[in-house]
């Protein structure tokens, strides 16, 4: 009967779950605006390539 209310009160799993998610939303936070911004770093890479290349 302890081992079950000891097991009740132990919020120790709760708290890494709560960690797991916000861990979860800033992950896709990261994604979300590495796909927005995807396309013109690309670009911009492309640019300075093309520039490189010409300076030589």
């Amino acid at each position: 009967m302890k081992t079950l209310k000891s097991f009740i009160k132990d919020e120790s799993g709760a708290t890494a779950i709560e960690y797991g998610l916000i861990a979860a939303l800033i992950a896709v936070g990261i994604i979300a605006a590495a796909s927005a911004l995807g396309g013109q770093l690309s670009a911009l890479f492309g640019r300075i390539s093309t520039r490189l290349s010409r300076a030589r």
